[in-house]
C-alpha cells in the first residue's frame, strides 16, 4: 500500500509529522530532524509501516538483541543461548548496538563478521556467528522490527581453522593398557577409564557418552537418543542427526562388560553406563579434568580434549565408506525411527562394526 500524502512540519512540537491509515488503523510518524532529511525520515517510517507493518521504528540493535535473547532463554538450552549471548556482547553490540534495527543493512552485518575475523575468531566460530545473525534477523522480521532479508553473509575465506589433535598409536596403546590415575597424590584405578576407551572406540561426543544409559543398549546395538550438555541439561543431542544407532565392535562390547563388572564390584548402582561413584551422570567439566589427570599420569603428551577423543576415532576410521562413517558419527541425514532403522540397516551396521574392529585390531593389539 502506498501513501498519498507527505510529512509536514509541526511548528508547535518542532518536528515533522505524517498521518497514514491502513485497514482502518491510523498511525502517526515523526522526525525531529530539521529540513528535508527529517521529512524523508518521517515519510520512510510511514512507508515501512504501510508496506511491511514495521512498527518499532526507534528500536536499537542492542534492544532488539535483548528481546531475541529473552526468547532464546525460553526456547533453547543454556549452552545454545550462552553462545549467542557471547556474540552479541562481544561483537555485534559493540559494532552496531546503537544503530536502529530498521536501518541496519546487510553490509553492516557483514562488517561485524569481518571485525570478528580480524579479532582472531576461528572459521567455526564465525560460521556459528553467521547462524546467530541470520536467526536474529528472522526474529526481527517476524516481530516487525525490520524488513531486511539477508541474502549472502560470508565468512572470510582465510578464517583460521582450529587444528584438531588426536592420540597417536603409542598413546592409544597406553590408553588400552593402563587403568590407573593420580588422585589425592596416590595412584588408583580411574573410574572413567572405560569411558575414555569407549569414546575412542565409538566416536561419541562427550555429552552423548555422559548421557548413555544401559537401556540404550539392546543386544549388540547402541541407540543414541540423548546427551547431557555442559550445564547438566538433558537434550536430544547436538543436532537432528545426533539420534542414531550403531553396532558394537567386539572390543567396545568387551569394554561395556568390563564396565558392568567394575560398577558391580564397587557397589555402584546407576541407569547410566559411565556414572560417578554416587551413580549420577558425571559433569562434563569433571570428565574433562579426570581425563587430563589420567593423561598426565600415564605420559600421554598430546593435549587431547575429551571432544578430540571423538576426532581420534574419526581419524582412525576415515577410510570407511562415507555412508558408514556418517552413520557412526551422526553427520548423516535424519535417521528413521528406532524400529524401522534397526530392521532396514542392520546389515550395514554389522558390516561397519566388523570394519572398525579390524582397524583397531591393527593398532591396539
Amino acid at each position: 500500500m502506498r501513501r498519498t500524502n507527505t510529512a509536514k512540519w509541526d511548528e508547535k512540537s518542532k518536528r515533522w509529522k505524517i498521518y497514514v491509515q491502513k485497514d482502518n488503523v491510523r498511525k502517526t510518524f515523526y522526525s525531529s530532524i530539521k529540513g528535508k532529511e527529517g521529512q524523508r525520515e518521517a515519510n520512510a517510517k510511514a512507508d515501512n509501516w504501510l508496506e511491511n507493518n514495521i512498527v518499532e521504528t526507534k528500536l536499537k540493535v542492542s534492544a532488539a538483541a535483548e528481546k531475541y535473547m529473552e526468547q532464546l532463554k525460553i526456547t533453547t538450552s543454556k549452552s545454545h543461548w550462552k553462545q549467542y549471548e557471547y556474540y552479541f556482547k562481544n561483537w555485534i553490540n559493540p559494532k552496531i548496538g546503537n544503530v536502529r534495527i530498521e536501518k541496519v543493512s546487510e553490509q553492516q552485518l557483514q562488517e561485524v563478521i569481518n571485525s570478528a575475523y580480524a579479532g582472531g575468531l576461528s572459521k567455526k566460530s564465525l560460521c556459528n556467528m553467521r547462524s546467530c545473525i541470520n536467526s536474529w534477523i528472522k526474529f526481527c522480521r517476524k516481530s516487525k522490527y525490520t524488513s531486511l532479508f539477508i541474502e549472502d553473509l560470508n565468512v572470510p575465506k582465510n578464517a583460521p581453522v582450529k587444528e584438531k589433535k588426536i592420540l597417536n598409536p603409542d598413546e592409544l596403546k597406553i590408553l588400552f593398557s593402563q587403568s590407573d590415575t593420580l588422585l589425592n597424590g596416590e595412584a588408583e584405578y580411574d573410574l572413567f577409564v572405560n569411558a575414555y576407551r569407549f569414546q575412542v572406540l565409538t566416536g561419541l561426543r562427550p555429552g552423548e557418552l555422559i548421557g548413555l544409559m544401559w537401556s540404550d543398549i539392546v543386544g549388540n546395538t547402541v541407540f543414541l537418543q540423548r546427551a547431557i550438555n555442559v550445564n547438566g541439561e538433558v537434550t536430544g543431542g547436538k543436532n537432528e542427526n545426533a539420534r542414531r544407532q550403531f553396532d558394537l565392535t567386539e572390543t567396545a562390547a568387551n569394554i561395556l562388560k568390563e564396565q558392568e563388572r567394575i560398577l558391580s564390584e564397587k557397589g555402584i548402582e546407576s541407569e547410566y553406563v559411565f556414572p560417578t561413584q554416587y551413580g549420577e551422570p558425571v559433569k562434563e567439566r569433571t570428565y574433562y579434568d579426570r581425563w587430563k589427570k589420567y593423561r598426565e599420569h600415564n605420559g600421554i603428551e598430546t593435549p587431547v580434549t575429551p571432544y578430540e577423543l571423538r576426532h581420534t576415532f574419526v581419524s582412525i576410521v576415515k577410510a570407511l565408506p562415507e555412508g558408514h562413517l556418517k552413520q557412526l558419527v551422526g553427520h548423516s541425514k535424519d535417521m528413521d525411527t528406532y524400529g524401522v532403522y534397526s530392521h532396514d540397516f542392520g546389515n550395514d551396521r554389522a558390516a561397519a562394526a566388523v570394519m572398525v574392529q579390524d582397524i583397531f585390531d591393527k593398532i591396539i593389539k
